[in-house]
């Protein structure tokens, strides 16, 4: 059985990553340094020491990296570890050059030792770089960020992204190591920290708390279901060619106040609020984000013409209401996230 070494996955999309691959017959080895953002809750269900076992660690640490690899006798990596929070980027963009740039550049070379080491042949080792749309910059109101978008990171969090996949790009044409790069749309679903739109929305909704929204909440996203996402990356990484890039996208975009009144509506129909009224009246419309990114939108046609990728969740609509309803029944996953925040 292949096990594959996946950092960053007591997140949010790592660990659905993990559920993926012990579904798809993998054993996985979790290697998470469990920040504010990642949390042994999201995947101790799955843990079980054996088939999927767990790892404390930074992507920072060479030495266990490489001690990782050859004890697990690793087949591959999927690198999901990185901050991730625009706002935290602006405000300060340190631990996103650390971790995204030189924490991609350490695992990028731990790897490398270990194939090495290992006698491998660049078949029997697959390096998986998790990237964004964020790093392709802005659109207008018209077309699609595509594989071949040339790069224009606005923000500090896209511009370590960006130099990332640069790096992970140099290393398999300068070292040969065997790479793909994924790029994708906004994700949705169970799990996601709530410092993102949706499950800031629903948090604060269900505590009677503002709902802030940025500027006019014009701004467009494509949002992407993350059971979808996952789905795409193990297509990639089982069918996509070395140091290619496949773009994953919902063809779900909504204005950010859509998503919103939308997630109030579905609220409303499930847990209606104690006192009467409309969530919707929590509406709060606050200073917009600085250099805050018009729209984004993918095409994934290749994906879907090489890889042969499919979304489940075709109705956004359809799959947040499955997202709130998830909120709704695990306030025991909540209640623990709050206590880490404070």
């Amino acid at each position: 059985m292949k096990r594959i070494l996946i950092t960053g996955a007591a997140g949010f999309i790592g660990s659905q990553a993990a559920r993926e691959a012990l579904k798809q017959g993998f054993a996985v080895t979790i290697y998470d340094l469990l920040t504010y953002a990642g949390h042994r809750i999201n995947v101790d269900e799955i843990v079980d020491g054996d088939r999927c076992r767990f790892v404390q660690g930074d992507i920072a640490d060479f030495n266990l990296l490489l001690k990782t690899m050859r004890e697990d006798k690793i087949s591959g990596v999927m690198n999901f570890a990185a901050e991730s929070h625009v706002d935290n980027s602006i405000n300060g963009p340190l631990p996103f050059v650390k971790t995204n740039i030189l924490g991609t550049f350490n695992l990028l070379e731990a790897s490398r030792e270990y194939v090495k080491s290992a006698g491998l042949d660049a078949a029997d080792f697959r390096f998986l770089h998790v990237s964004t749309d964020e790093v392709f910059g802005e659109l207008e109101d018209t077309g699609y960020f595509v594989e071949t978008t040339a790069y224009a990171p606005n923000s500090p969090y896209s511009a370590s992204k960006a130099s990332s996949d640069h790096l992970v790009r140099a290393w398999h044409h300068t070292y040969k190591l065997n790479t793909v790069i994924t790029n994708c749309s906004n994700n949705y679903g169970p799990r996601q920290f709530p410092e993102k739109l949706i499950p800031v929305i629903i948090t604060n909704a269900l505590a009677e708390k503002p709902l802030p929204v940025y500027g006019k909440g014009l701004n467009v996203r494509d949002w992407i279901h993350v059971e979808d996402h996952t789905r795409g990356i193990f297509l990639a990484y089982q069918k996509g060619q070395a140091g290619e890039s496949y773009c994953f996208g919902g063809r779900s975009e909504r204005k950010n106040i859509d998503v919103v009144k939308a997630i109030c509506s579905s609220l409303d129909k499930i847990r209606p609020r104690k006192g009467g009224g409309r969530y919707e009246e929590l509406i709060s419309y606050v200073t917009d984000r600085a250099g805050h990114d018009w729209r984004y939108a993918i095409d994934d046609s290749k994906a879907e013409r090489e890889l042969g990728f499919q979304r489940e969740y075709k109705n956004f609509e359809a799959g947040l209401d499955h997202t709130v309803r998830w909120y709704l029944d695990n306030s025991k996953w909540l209640d623990i996230i709050r206590s880490r925040k404070k």
